[in-house]
């Protein structure tokens, strides 16, 4: 029986003014279960009603004054929140203007009660004890791993090529690194956390460190598990023994029981911004648990973000350059035409090198876009072509004929330019669809394999074969591409985004990563600072231009930016707040297409991070406390909405 009875709950609530420490009485029938940790449910005052919520700390006594009310129940005795969780949980809310809870309900999965008894009568398993210290290749000697015994921050240039592992099996040249690198750590009796971008990623991976390390002691926490699963596998990773924990973004949060490294990689991914509530990027989780727990932190990633970058130029990560390791052999082709037939938008030399390398082996071809053609502009203005009838882009159906509205299937018989009275169509982006038709025709006796989104293939084998893909989708090829044609680049960097040149850069050298050793990578129509940096393989030092250009714009992550939604009147109030900070700026509002609402961009320095962020986060608090007398004979209005976005990746 506890000798304390009073429990501190965080409530599991999206209100901001729950985003607290509730004192409850621990009743007697659930003194032995009401641990730190465990899951709770509580009453509510206001509205009379029962929440869950955690234990996060018990105490002797409250500083109430009045009568707390007690615990309703202990939905389980297993401590599900586990303390060094909570407390990144705690400062990363913070540093986003938001909810802890909303963290957690990320971190910590749903909980299953067979799997919760099967884990309790299970034996402890963690595996064979780890052997020697193991070695990582390619860099300085001895490098990473003095880095990784003294806790340090290092962005690693990742190796660009297959490698063949003993077992005969291809993964690319970082999986191996980073199987190294956590085979170390574990061999010191020290647990690893790796986050990749997704699952193709972390088959790769596992597939690594099966060379190095007893499988029993990996564990995976990923969405694509069953729900048990991964419940499962969060409650092993809870036990004492050292282990390496894999997944997706959310993994940065995984309990790890004497954590000695922290990967993240190809931290420029989209996938790795959480796009729930409050928003933390897995690579800001990751700074922040590093600094608390001690632990040595990994950047690794073929194109380094310009994010990555800044912390290296500001001394607070280590760069750790490749000194040894294949380089791809990229040619850049704006200045060379293609050929008038047959070559699918491939300039010659690329189209021979093609023709000459799938007789040995597989071939790839990147694209845009999936889909047959899925846009089409005016040929004389080229503006984006639009149905007459509802206003929805126009398409070539995937099974020929006259273009037709994506939306409302309304033929474009007599289609007319609404800007230049232009009658003729041409297509802007062809699809991977389309262009894997017209390379079969091209290629009439080889095997054509098309990988995007709705058809995602994992791994080719090593015959010759011509793969299609969408940009992210490129499938890894055993022993690696004979050959690698870059296509569509410059209707890529067509997309409106202050990003769009980095992502670009980071697409094209994760695929030209996949071609095998001194295999041709053609990058079609794109040249200037972005095509050298790919074909010299110099992408930190474009991304410290590009840091520099972002400086003297003032743009991220040059500084830091928040998105503030809410009406006119009380935004002008938030921002009047802000604006008493000094060295912030706003910019707008603007409006934001939703009725009565409007948009403002608040831009500031990272050391007025958290003085912003509370700032902001008081007014939220304050819109949603804000008590509203209904008007007789009126329905009671929308309450008032502020909604608060740190580090928003849609801006600017």
């Amino acid at each position: 029986m506890t000798d304390r009875p009073v429990a501190r709950v965080l409530v599991d609530s999206p209100l901001p003014q729950l985003d607290q420490l509730f004192d409850y009485r621990v009743p007697s029938r659930l003194a032995d279960a009401a641990v730190r940790g465990a899951r709770v449910r509580v009453p509510l005052r206001s509205g009379g009603r029962i929440a869950a919520g955690w234990i996060v700390d018990l105490a002797e006594r409250s500083d109430y004054r009045g009568e707390l009310s007690e615990l309703d129940d202990v939905v389980s005795d297993v401590p599900a929140l586990m303390p060094d969780v909570w407390r990144l949980a705690r400062a990363a809310a913070d540093r986003a203007a938001g909810n802890a809870s909303d963290i957690l309900r990320i971190a910590i999965p749903a909980r299953y009660v067979r799997a919760e008894k099967a884990w309790r009568s299970a034996e402890p398993d963690p595996g064979q004890r780890p052997g020697a210290p193991t070695a990582i290749d390619g860099y300085e000697p001895g490098r990473v791993e003095r880095g990784i015994g003294r806790g340090e921050r290092m962005a690693l240039a990742a190796d660009a090529r297959p490698v063949r592992l003993p077992s005969g099996t291809w993964v690319g040249g970082w999986a191996m690194t980073v199987a190294q690198a956590a085979a170390h750590a574990l061999a010191h009796d020290r647990s690893s956390i790796v986050a990749v971008p997704d699952y193709r990623d972390q088959e790769q991976l596992e597939t690594a460190l099966a060379e190095f390390v007893d499988p029993r002691r990996v564990l995976r926490t990923d969405a694509r598990q069953t729900g048990p699963a991964r419940y499962r596998a969060f409650l092993d990773a809870t036990g004492d023994a050292a282990r390496i924990v894999i997944g997706s973004r959310s993994t940065v949060y995984a309990p790890a029981s004497r954590l000695g490294l922290i990967v993240v990689v190809d931290d420029g991914d989209a996938l790795h911004a959480e796009p729930l509530a409050p928003g933390v990027h897995s690579r800001d989780a990751a700074l922040i648990r590093q600094e608390q727990s001690g632990a040595a932190l990994a950047f690794v990633a073929h194109s380094r973000s310009v994010e990555v970058q800044r912390l290296v130029e500001v001394g607070w990560v280590h760069d750790v350059p490749l000194r040894r390791g294949a380089r791809p052999r990229v040619v850049l082709t704006d200045q060379q035409a293609a050929p008038e037939s047959g070559g699918a938008r491939i300039p010659s030399a690329a189209w021979r090198e093609a023709q000459a390398a799938i007789a040995d082996g597989p071939v790839l071809v990147q694209v845009a876009r999936p889909g047959h053609t899925p846009m089409l502009v005016c040929d004389r203005c080229r503006e984006p072509a639009r149905c007459a009838a509802c206003g929805g882009a126009l398409s070539v159906p995937r099974g020929g004929g006259p273009p037709a509205c994506s939306l409302c299937g309304t033929v474009a018989t007599s289609w007319r330019c609404g800007v230049c009275e232009g009658t003729k169509l041409r297509a802007a982006v062809v699809g991977a669809t389309r262009t894997a038709e017209e390379l079969g025709r091209a290629f009439p006796r080889s095997r054509v394999v098309v990988s995007d989104g709705e058809r995602p293939i994992v791994r080719v084998g090593a015959e010759p074969q011509l793969v299609v893909a969408t940009r992210g989708a490129e499938p890894f090829a055993d022993g690696g591409y004979r050959a690698v044609l870059l296509l569509d680049g410059e209707r890529m960097l067509l997309r409106e985004s202050l990003r769009v040149a980095e992502d670009c850069l980071r697409w094209w050298s994760n695929a030209a990563a996949l071609a095998a050793p001194a295999a041709p990578v053609f990058l079609v129509g794109v040249g200037g600072a972005l095509g050298t940096a790919l074909a010299t393989w110099r992408q930190p030092a474009w991304a410290a231009e590009e840091l520099e250009t972002r400086r003297t714009l003032r743009f991220p992550p040059a500084v830091r930016m928040a998105s503030v939604v809410s009406s006119r009147e009380r935004l002008a109030g938030a921002l009047e707040r802000v604006r008493g900070i000094d060295g912030v700026d706003v910019l707008g509002p603007t409006p934001t297409g939703e009725e009565g609402l409007e948009r403002a961009i608040v831009r500031f320095g990272y050391g007025l991070g958290g003085e912003v962020a509370q700032a902001l986060k008081g007014e939220a608090i304050r819109a949603a406390t804000e008590r509203r007398r209904p008007v007789a004979g009126r329905r009671p209005g929308r309450p008032p909405v502020v909604r608060v976005r740190m580090d928003d990746p849609e801006l600017p």
